[in-house]
């Protein structure tokens, strides 16, 4: 039926149409602001907690025990490393300042000397940076083992749900790095 050149069935339809998508555009909503809610509901009944490792490794107690401790065990090797190394400079100038006046034998035995010299000093650094790395590397292991040990104390303790170690973004609110570096220091 048309009137004045209006369809009313076509008008009809577009309204039905109309109430259709709101319908549906506030069942959407309704449902979103149900699961909002619950998700609010859910992260404030969720305690989160966050430790900074880093912070942990280098100013915690145990690790400032451990690094005074390295320092004093490998000191000798660390002397004898500068030792050799001043001896192969003192042997490398003398033999640059004498290498003209020097015969050609006594040149090739300095100069295989010299390369002997480095040789071991090469060695021995290597090693030692190794040997160093590997006590460095039993003490973090040590280290990190207490600190989760305390962590889970507080975690226990607090009634913490989850605790991160790394996190692109954290609230200084849930920073218990002081925490559990106190803890560490109480500790023994």
């Amino acid at each position: 039926m048309t009137v004045a050149g209006r369809d009313y069935a076509t008008d009809r339809t577009a309204e039905r149409f109309k109430e259709s998508m709101l319908k549906r555009l506030f069942l959407t909503l309704a449902a979103m602001a149900m699961v909002c809610g619950s998700l609010a509901a859910v992260a404030a009944e969720l305690k989160i907690g966050f430790i900074d490792a880093e912070r942990i490794n280098k100013e915690s107690a145990p690790a400032e025990r451990a690094s005074k401790q390295l320092e004093k065990e490998f000191a000798p090797r660390a002397q004898e490393l500068q030792r050799r190394e001043t001896q192969i400079k003192t042997l490398q100038g003398q033999l640059e300042k004498d290498a003209l006046t020097m015969g050609e034998g006594d040149r090739r035995a300095k100069e295989q000397e010299l390369g002997r010299l480095n040789l071991d000093f090469q060695r021995m650094q290597r090693e030692y940076r190794e040997d160093l790395n590997l006590r460095r590397n039993q003490e973090l292991g040590a280290l990190f083992e207490r600190a989760n040990r305390v962590i889970r104390q507080i975690a226990e303790a607090e009634k913490y749900d989850i605790i991160f170690q790394e996190a692109v973004y954290r609230n200084p609110k849930i920073d218990i790095t002081e925490k559990v570096l106190k803890a560490l220091a109480e500790s023994k």
